[in-house]
This record gives structure tokens, C-alpha cells and sequence, in this order.
């Protein structure tokens, strides 16, 4: 099965405030087989726009991404994100070439 990813990219106003959306989110993404691959490291722009905090997700597939986003529990996370940082999320499905 093709794995599938969310790349988010997130500009964080009130890190205090953000860490309870960190913690909110570790249920529905353990419930859903997540695994951070990126997560906020150091990074450079070479092309385009950026925002300052970059994460890239794996999941066992398409499904399990669009259901982890879709998700009371992810929603009800996400709801404690949205006050305090703008972001840019894409669910994308992986290529086993």
C-alpha cells in the first residue's frame, strides 16, 4: 500500500499556546499510524515562499491521512492551533516508482 504524507507549513504567533495543540495531537495521530519525519527543524528557502516551521507526516496510506485530518480528535487539536498560528497543510499520496 502507498504510504501517504501531510507537509505543513506553519508560522507559530504564541508558542506557549501552541504546545497544548502538540499535545492534543499525539491521540489521532498515534490512532492513525503517523510518523513525523520533519518536524520543525532548521530549514532554508531556496525557491519561493516559506513560513517558518515546516513538518512532514507519514501515513500507512491515503485513507489513514484523510481520516486523521477528518477526525474528532485531530479537529478538536486543531481547534487549539488555529488561534494561535496560521498554517498551510496538503495531504499528499506517496510514489513507490
Amino acid at each position: 500500500m502507498t504510504k501517504a504524507y501531510w507537509i505543513a507549513h506553519v508560522t507559530v504567533d504564541d508558542p506557549d499556546a501552541y504546545e497544548a495543540y502538540r499535545r492534543a495531537n499525539a491521540a489521532p495521530f498515534a490512532k492513525h499510524g503517523a510518523r513525523f519525519l520533519v518536524r520543525g527543524g532548521p530549514q532554508q528557502v531556496v525557491e519561493g515562499e516559506g513560513r517558518p516551521r515546516s513538518v512532514v507526516i507519514e501515513f500507512p496510506s491515503l485513507q489513514a491521512a484523510r481520516d486523521c485530518y477528518a477526525s474528532a480528535g485531530y479537529q478538536a487539536a486543531k481547534a487549539l492551533r488555529d488561534p494561535v498560528s496560521a498554517a498551510d497543510v496538503i495531504i499528499v499520496e506517496g510514489w513507490d516508482g
